[in-house]
Order: structure tokens, then C-alpha cells, then sequence
């Protein structure tokens, strides 16, 4: 692993971290030099959390995992889960990721788009599963983050059928929650994330990490995130603020 990013570019500020997938001779294509180079930055992330966005260079999102690479791993590669891991890693991120989708999104590109928390597009979005053409499934989350995302029928049209959906029909299906212009994604990425980062950090981590939880363990980790979040500083802080507005 290189000190310096290869297949990334990488934009941090005190509240978030942009991080653009950078491969442009092969549409972002996700080889193993990125998946490790994501890997730090989810350590980074891990350590200091902050907001990811996520996006790709050249009006391109990811075409899919690298077919040269993907060509040559066999049964034991498959049982190491590369793209399953990191994706799973990016999902449990303290803070929300926002993937900003313009351009294709297939194959592990758009499993790595389901393991964000929000997905935006561009008017020119589309996105898609076409492992089975190859002879392979898409092992990276799309055969159950997919489902859940969008419900089995449209699921099973994706993964089994080939369908690529546009930016129009992810809205209409809730997999991205607004279309953009092209030209105006980046911005409206990082007006997502200015949405986010007004809240408080310490809810915002703990609400991210309940609503994952198992549904057998709630009532009860609500509960518990919710004493921590009554001890705390903002929270006085911000009720306080709150209340002294309501006066006026």
C-alpha cells in the first residue's frame, strides 16, 4: 500500500471527506489498488469520523469491479469476500456516506452505491447488475442490500434479468433520493452533507448505529443510546438554544 493514493482523489475538510474515484481509462473500474486505498480511508474514518461522500471522475460513478483482475480470481479469492468486505466496512461507518452517482454504476460500482446510507444522481445515472452475463452473481451486497433497498420484484428484474435502471427510474423506485443535473451533483452532495453535519455528531452516530441494529435488540439499544445522548453536553445545549428561540 502506497503512501499516496493512486486511483483517488481526495478532498478532506473538518466535517466531511470527498473521495472520487479516479481511474478514467477504465470508467473507475474497482481493481485492488482501490479497494485497499479505500480500506485506509475508511480507517481514517473509523478513527475521525466525518462524512464520506462518494463519487466518480469523468462522468462516471464505477463501471464495475476490474474484469482483467476479476478474470483471474478463483474459488479461494471469492471466499476472502474483497469487494464484500470493504463495501460492508463502508456501510458501518460511524457517520452517513453519500454516494453521488453520475454515469454507469454497475456491477460492484452500484453494490458499492447500496452500501451508502444516501444516493443521489445525475440526469445520466444508470445503474445495474449485469454479473450474471459473465458467468458470476453479484456477491458484494446487491442480492440483499439490493432487496432491501427496493423490494424483491425489482430486485430479482436487476440481478436475474439484466435490467439497467435510469436516474428517473431509481427515483421512482427510492433507490436515490433526487436527480440532478451533472453539473450540479457535487454541489448538491455536499448540500446533503451541510444537512448532516448541522445535526449533532454523537446523535447522528448513535441514530445511524441503532436503526441498524438487529430488530430483536430493540427497544432495548434505544434505550441505551438514548441515556448516553440525555447525558450529554449538546444536548442541553442544543434544547437550550432551542427553547431560548421559542420565547422570542
Amino acid at each position: 500500500m502506497t503512501s499516496m493514493p493512486t486511483t483517488l482523489t481526495i478532498d478532506r475538510r473538518a466535517d466531511r471527506v470527498h473521495v472520487e474515484l479516479n481511474r478514467p481509462d477504465v470508467r473507475n473500474a474497482i481493481d485492488q489498488r482501490m479497494i485497499d486505498e479505500l480500506h485506509a480511508i475508511c480507517a481514517e474514518l473509523e478513527q475521525q469520523p466525518r462524512i464520506l461522500i462518494i463519487s466518480g471522475a469523468n462522468g462516471v460513478f464505477a463501471s464495475g469491479a476490474d474484469i482483467a483482475q476479476l478474470r483471474e480470481r478463483r474459488r479461494d479469492d471469492a471466499l476472502l469476500g474483497i469487494n464484500s468486505g470493504l463495501f460492508s466496512r463502508i456501510a458501518k461507518l460511524p457517520m452517513p456516506v453519500i454516494a453521488a452517482i453520475d454515469g454507469w454504476a454497475l456491477g460492484g460500482g452500484a453494490e458499492l452505491a447500496y452500501a451508502a446510507d444516501f444516493r443521489i444522481a445525475s440526469t445520466s445515472a444508470r445503474l445495474g447488475n449485469p454479473e450474471t452475463a459473465l458467468g458470476i452473481l453479484p456477491a458484494a451486497g446487491a442480492l440483499w442490500r439490493l432487496a432491501e433497498l427496493v423490494g424483491e420484484p425489482v430486485a430479482k428484474e436487476i440481478i436475474l434479468a439484466g435490467r439497467i435502471l435510469s436516474a428517473a427510474e431509481c427515483l421512482a423506485v427510492h433507490l436515490v433520493t433526487a436527480v440532478h443535473d451533472p453539473d450540479d451533483l457535487l454541489a448538491a452532495a455536499h448540500a446533503l452533507a451541510d444537512r448532516i453535519a448541522a445535526q449533532d455528531p454523537l446523535a447522528t452516530r448513535l441514530a445511524k448505529e441503532v436503526f441498524h441494529a438487529p430488530r430483536a435488540s430493540h427497544p432495548l439499544v434505544d434505550n441505551v443510546a438514548q441515556s448516553i445522548l440525555f447525558e450529554s453536553d449538546a444536548k442541553f445545549t442544543r434544547m437550550d438554544a432551542f427553547l431560548a428561540r421559542r420565547k422570542r
